[in-house]
């Protein structure tokens, strides 16, 4: 965990370039004000070059896959391409590697009726109470097969019990399913500790990567995970799911296919025809990632690009972070930014005042914030926040800036003095 973005503090930052102006939707007003885009976590905006490369698809390569003809064999050539940088923008051995889908939650609902023919009556499942519930849902699921699944718990910070991890991997253990990242909390999880316990009983482990790509490098082969999942909206990218599949994987698994599809892995978990001209969108969005960075190779330039990209949210986030701690009345939920590494998103309460009308009031004012539980529903509960309307969520995208922080800042202010 010890990346470039986890030793910012008292070091040199590097700056991040001026790449407002390559998003469009920046420029929009509401009431006067210009909207300040702190939503990340439920989607980024999409810079010009994302717009052109879907746009440019449609307008000039509009084909099905496997044909004869020019436009047929582009659009092979675009999945190839963009499975191949998918691979480099995951840290993984090649395109045999990543396989697309609608979003993360089908990928995982998908992998999860796979598992469940695989796995024998007894086996056992371990999921957590942090994750977002897509990687709940359809491994919870499989509890009508007899299949044991059981949850790790958390601690009043909303960080996972390592303790209770280690106690619950048992010899009938065959996969953890946990996030990288809370999209609630900012949470980043202790992979490696994940990988030491789950190799000791032979177990697959799963990883959720959605609250995690966005933000920081992803090193998904060298992490040692077998599967990761993630969405390329959440990285600047259009609505594509994406899943890396350790080498050998997918070929155990009984997946929903027909038999007219290939029946290799990567595509033996794709149904019917993808969306190319989103697929085109995630290809770009990677590209414009890379171009924050000056390495020498493909790879560098985007782990580059990541780590310029979360200096500058690390330094947004701590900002925010540290500023509602001092406003009488706001609770800010989670692990404080001394921890080695924590997503540059904030979630708080205010006394009296339930996160919807927050929302609803900062909106007003051109303030995109999330209100609710994000489909993280199991953590709210087991935190005590699901019945009082779950928290108000900040979450730092690269366009956003300082100014941004200081209007929200000063509006809660104005909120919290009323009410």
């Amino acid at each position: 965990m010890n990346t470039p973005a986890a030793r910012e503090k008292g070091s040199h930052r590097r700056q991040i370039p001026d790449r407002r102006g390559e998003f469009p939707s920046l420029l929009r007003t509401h009431n006067g004000f210009p909207l300040a885009y702190l939503d990340g976590p439920a989607g980024t905006q999409v810079p010009q070059s994302v717009i052109d490369a879907i746009a440019r698809y449609y307008s000039t390569c509009n084909a099905n896959t496997h044909g004869r003809f020019p436009t047929a064999v582009e659009s092979d050539r675009l999945l190839d391409e963009a499975r191949a940088l998918a691979a480099e923008f995951l840290g993984a051995p090649g395109a045999q590697c990543i396989s697309f889908g609608a979003n993360m939650t089908t990928l995982n609902f998908a992998l999860a009726r796979a598992f469940g023919r695989l796995l024998r009556e007894g086996d056992e499942i371990l999921v957590t109470q942090l994750d977002h519930e897509a990687n709940r849902g359809p491994w919870l699921g499989l509890r009508e097969k007899g299949i044991l699944v059981t949850e790790i718990g958390i601690r009043g910070d909303a960080t996972l019990d390592y303790d209770d991890f280690a106690r619950k991997v048992n010899q009938r253990t065959r996969l953890v399913a946990m996030g990288l990242a809370s999209n609630a909390f900012g949470t980043v999880n202790d992979v490696a500790f994940a990988r030491t316990v789950t190799r000791g009983v032979g177990a697959w482990l799963l990883v959720d990567a959605v609250h995690y790509a966005p933000h920081f490098p992803v090193k998904a082969a060298a992490m040692g995970v077998d599967m990761l999942l993630c969405s390329a909206y959440k990285f600047y990218g259009p609505h594509v799911g994406i899943l890396y599949a350790r080498e050998g994987v997918l070929d155990l698994l009984e997946t929903d296919r027909l038999r007219t599809q290939d029946q290799r892995a990567p595509h033996r978990i794709e149904t019917g025809t993808q969306n190319h001209a989103a697929v085109a969108g995630v290809k770009a969005a990677i590209e414009f990632i890379a171009s924050f960075g000056s390495g020498t190779d493909r790879r560098s330039r985007i782990v580059e690009g990541m780590d310029i990209i979360a200096a500058h949210e690390n330094v947004l986030a701590r900002l925010l972070h540290d500023a509602l701690l001092k406003i009488n009345g706001v609770t800010v939920c989670g692990p404080s930014f001394e921890v080695s590494l924590r997503a540059p998103t904030v979630s708080f309460t205010v006394d009296g005042i339930r996160p919807e009308e927050v929302c609803t009031v900062l909106g007003r004012k051109g303030i995109c914030v999330w209100d609710g539980d994000f489909y993280a529903v199991r953590p709210m509960e087991i935190l005590g926040l699901h019945d009082r309307g779950g928290v108000t969520r900040v979450g730092i995208s690269l366009y956003n800036s300082e100014e941004e922080i200081s209007r929200l800042l000063e509006e809660l202010k104005r909120l919290v003095q009323g009410r």
